[in-house]
């Protein structure tokens, strides 16, 4: 039976769905922007930190079930403008080992919730599942 639970980081959801999703085999985090982080709204605009900021609220999110990135085995990203997709790879890449990266999609989406330029969903295996 699958556990809905959000992250207690972060403001409530402002959507009706949880932060994550857990199951016996994987963790799913909802798409997160960094409106969704109470201290994103400075980062507006600058891919880099927005991807910095939603990267590492996933991060914690995944410890907080004993994971990390290495088993993040899928990856949605949502871009409002896909010439800015270098700026944001220069900083997805840093969490992934060379070789080891997850299975993505990442398309153009003209509006974000909450005016934000990025927007990423997660899928991991649960560690030691």
């Amino acid at each position: 039976m699958p556990t809905y639970t959000n992250d207690p980081t972060l403001p409530t959801p402002s959507f009706p769905g949880s932060h994550m999703v857990i199951d016996d085999h994987y963790v799913f985090i909802s798409g997160l922007t960094v409106a969704d982080l109470s201290n994103g709204h400075a980062a507006r605009g600058n891919v880099k930190e927005e991807t910095r900021l939603v990267m590492r609220a996933v991060s914690r999110m995944l410890e907080m079930e004993g994971g990390s990135f290495a088993d993040v085995v899928r990856v949605d990203i949502h871009l409002t403008n896909l010439h800015t997709l270098q700026e944001l790879d220069s900083v997805y890449a840093e969490h992934f080992d060379p070789g080891r990266y997850p299975a993505r999609t990442c398309t153009e989406s003209a509006n974000i919730g909450g005016g934000c330029s990025v927007e990423i969903t997660v899928m991991a295996q649960r560690a030691n599942h």
